[in-house]
């Protein structure tokens, strides 16, 4: 067995360790004794490498169980969730350490304080930032369960237990943040100026959300849209999002005569970009690292590579975060697309072999289906639906999806220096959002667009797994040998 290997199937094993530990709790005392014959099979039969390495295997699957249990029972024993819809009044200070992120009617700060991290809710006349040092009096509660999206869980991952909703606020001092993000978050800010001021409603919501992960701002008529349609995920920063805009640019920067390693390298700059643009949030930084990998795949010439490394990301990401398994959907959705692309891409490029391949559509097509059949089950599972015009729909935006971020970038910067510049900049992103806009529309006047489900058992992910895993195979082995089983 080979070093890459043993490290992809301990991968496998910590990260299996915290999907069980996510449904069952498993009692310390169990995790003892199966510890205890992990070690013996590993001290009694070390010249045995079989043995060895299932003893290893079951330590890193231990591994992940006792980092996911730890990490949930200390955040459930916090001091500050004891304090939930008590009838006291508290009092904390602490600092502001992420960007306002600016609703429709509320503003939403996430304040880190001595005692862990709380959430407030203030009113948007209110004009705090990032790094600001506040104190705030109110009643803490715990974060609402709603119908369709459970809050508490979302909240949760981010290590937040306590919501404190429009308390007395006091500011105490400002600039005690990080500077470098001081200065991401002041262009940010004028980036979005420059673009509300340069396009009309709802051009402006959708490219905020595109470039610089403005997804709140959005209306919910807006949203609502976009998930019949099956074209949410164009305003959520995820992997696949990641992966197709520089599959795109690769295409443009080799059509200009770059040498295939010189398009990755811009392409990896562009990641790089898009980052600083979206202000370092956590689920930029995971989706751009999950689309890293194919570039890099590319780059080193050992696509059979690529599934290994999703899982070593996967592992180091959960390891500092083991919550993000079960409670982050934008990880699940943006790991899941990943895995798709690398298991279903090489069968629909074979099926797709005798379509044109004008402006990479024959490429993001196959990237397209390939991702969404593989994060159908977890969108069922979630949010309890599916669209069944998401293929066609695809077909007809993602293509524009890099020059429109592309004409937004371009005029969004021009912008900031001359009105006139940004007005005459913006005509092409204007156009292709129209286009967007339109399709959007239209498509989601069509009755009978979406499946709904209730009551989805947790037993339908593995299930749907095991079947997609399988047809995987079946199909792989049928174009050619499957590149995971080199």
């Amino acid at each position: 067995m080979t070093p890459s290997k043993i490290l992809f199937l301990a991968s496998l094993s910590f990260i299996g360790g915290i999907f069980l530990s996510s449904f069952f709790k498993i009692s310390h005392i169990l995790i003892f004794f199966i510890s205890i014959f992990g070690f013996s099979l590993i001290l009694v039969f070390w010249k045995k490498k079989r043995l060895f390495l299932f003893g290893f295997f079951i330590l890193c699957f231990l591994l992940g169980v006792f980092r996911y249990q730890e990490t949930l029972s200390k955040l459930e024993k916090s001091e500050l969730k004891k304090m939930n819809n008590s009838r006291a009044t508290v009092i904390l200070e602490g600092i502001i350490e992420t960007e306002p992120e600016q609703r429709e009617k509320i503003t939403i700060l996430k304040m880190k304080t001595e005692k862990g991290k709380i959430l407030v809710m203030t009113r948007p006349t209110l004009k705090y930032q990032y790094g600001d040092k506040i104190k705030v009096v109110g009643k803490l509660t715990e974060p609402p369960v709603f119908e369709e999206f459970n809050y508490k869980n979302y909240l949760l991952k981010e290590g937040i237990v306590s919501l404190m909703s429009f308390p007395k606020i006091t500011l105490i001092e400002r600039n005690q943040g990080n500077f470098f993000y001081h200065q991401i978050f002041s262009l940010k800010a004028k980036l979005r100026k420059s673009i509300d001021q340069n396009l009309p409603s709802p051009h402006d919501f959708i490219l905020g959300a595109m470039i610089l992960g403005d997804k709140g701002r959005m209306p919910r008529e807006l949203k609502e849209k976009l998930n019949i349609t099956g074209l949410r995920h164009i305003t959520a920063i995820s992997g696949l999002h990641v992966t197709i805009l520089t599959t795109i640019l690769m295409a443009i920067f080799v059509g200009l005569g770059f040498w295939r390693q010189q398009a990755i390298f811009l392409s990896l700059i562009f990641i790089f970009l898009f980052l600083i643009f979206t202000g370092f949030h956590p689920s930029t930084i995971r989706a751009s690292i999950m689309g890293g990998i194919f570039l890099l795949a590319q780059y080193f010439g050992r696509q059979q590579a690529s599934l290994r490394t999703l899982f070593l990301t996967a592992t180091l990401m959960l390891f500092k975060n083991p919550l993000l398994l079960k409670f982050d959907i934008s990880f699940q959705l943006s790991f899941l697309a990943m895995l798709g692309i690398i298991y279903w891409m090489p069968v629909f490029r074979h099926y797709f072999r005798k379509l044109p391949n004008l402006l990479q559509l024959k490429e993001i097509l196959a990237m397209t289906l390939s991702a969404q059949i593989f994060t159908f089950p977890i969108l069922i599972y979630n949010f309890g639906y599916i669209s069944l015009l998401a293929p066609l729909t695809n077909v007809l935006i993602v293509p524009t999806l890099s020059w429109i971020i592309f004409f937004g970038f371009i005029f969004s910067i021009f912008g900031l220096f001359s009105t006139s510049l940004g007005k005459i900049f913006s005509l092409p992103a204007y156009f292709l959002l129209s286009y967007l806009v339109k399709i959007v529309d239209i498509f989601s006047r069509i009755p009978f667009s979406h499946l709904t489900f209730t009551n989805v058992s947790w037993v339908f992910l593995p299930l749907s797994y095991l079947i997609l895993g399988f047809l995987a195979f079946y199909f792989n082995k049928k174009v050619t040998q499957p590149f995971f089983l080199k």
